[in-house]
């Protein structure tokens, strides 16, 4: 189903520029909806053209369609407003993915008897553990390391974080400095690697590596991950899984100023089919 409040249609042309330079037609809302739908229904820019324009036809709104070639450009520099967590504590989930930049169609690799290296990108996600909601998102090479966009993520959300959920890639030092830097009493809950030992503090002053340590010699692996609440990492890999299924395992923009809007504009998609399937429970006394 799609409609259009009275918001948005008055929202759809571009306000007057008040500087020099050419007057746009679209506003950013009008250009923000066409992408929105090319990531739901996984269309190609003519083909979004085409659905916003049968979408205004059916509805009898007498408001312009953004072509292709605007989508495109526009898709470089556009802002896309995203969920940051709100002021309230944020228990966050982080996980990893890569996804695949699409490039020339089978057909040409046929035609021309060639083989390209596949070209990947990573997508880092942070989830809020209360709400289900992505809060922060970074898309990186697809040779950076995992621990390294800590800080670039924690940065990306509003409220005070009071814990750090990851797996056992983000066992690094300096992820734990990284989350002390910015919010001193944020708990780490990352299951160190196999073989880790304790620092030579361990006894005098436990870091919370070291108290892992000691919770999975005296409890096991499975004990430790029911103890520090390890498990509801599961939300985040729920999150990478919507991704793959809703969105796709692929980027189709070839730009990182594109790329950086398509993946936005994915998480907010997300974001919002989260909030009209969730159930609301009410306690009935």
């Amino acid at each position: 189903m799609v409609w259009f409040t009275e918001e948005a249609i008055e929202g759809w042309r571009a306000a007057p520029r008040t500087t020099r330079g050419g007057q746009p037609s679209y506003s950013d809302l009008a250009i923000a909806t066409a992408l929105t739908l090319r990531a739901v229904f996984h269309l190609a820019l003519r083909q979004t053209e085409g659905l916003i324009a049968s979408v205004l036809r059916l509805l009898g709104l007498d408001l312009p369609v953004p072509d292709h070639t605007t989508l495109n450009h526009r898709a470089e520099t556009l802002e896309v407003l995203q969920s940051r967590g709100g002021q309230a504590p944020v228990h966050l989930l982080v996980d990893s993915t890569g996804l695949k930049l699409y490039g020339p169609g089978e057909w040409l690799t046929e035609k021309h008897g060639t083989r390209r290296r596949r070209s990947w990108r990573k997508l880092h996600l942070a989830t809020d553990a209360d709400t289900g909601r992505i809060v922060a998102s970074v898309l990186t090479g697809h040779d950076a390391d995992d621990g390294g966009q800590v800080g670039p993520l924690i940065e990306r959300v509003d409220g005070p974080v009071v814990s750090f959920t990851a797996d056992e890639a983000y066992d690094r030092d300096d992820v734990y400095a990284g989350v002390a830097k910015r919010h001193p009493a944020a708990g780490v809950i990352v299951p160190p690697r196999s073989g880790s030992v304790r620092s030579d503090t361990a006894e005098t002053a436990p870091t919370q590596r070291d108290r892992h340590l000691r919770t999975i010699a005296e409890r096991g692996r499975m004990g430790w991950q029911r103890a520090s609440g390890y498990n509801w990492r599961a939300l985040v890999e729920a999150d990478v899984s919507r991704w793959k299924r809703v969105i796709g395992a692929g980027l189709r923009s070839q730009t990182d100023g594109r790329q950086a809007t398509e993946v936005a504009t994915a998480a907010e998609v997300l974001n919002r089919m989260l909030d009209l399937g969730r159930p609301e429970h009410v306690r009935i006394t």
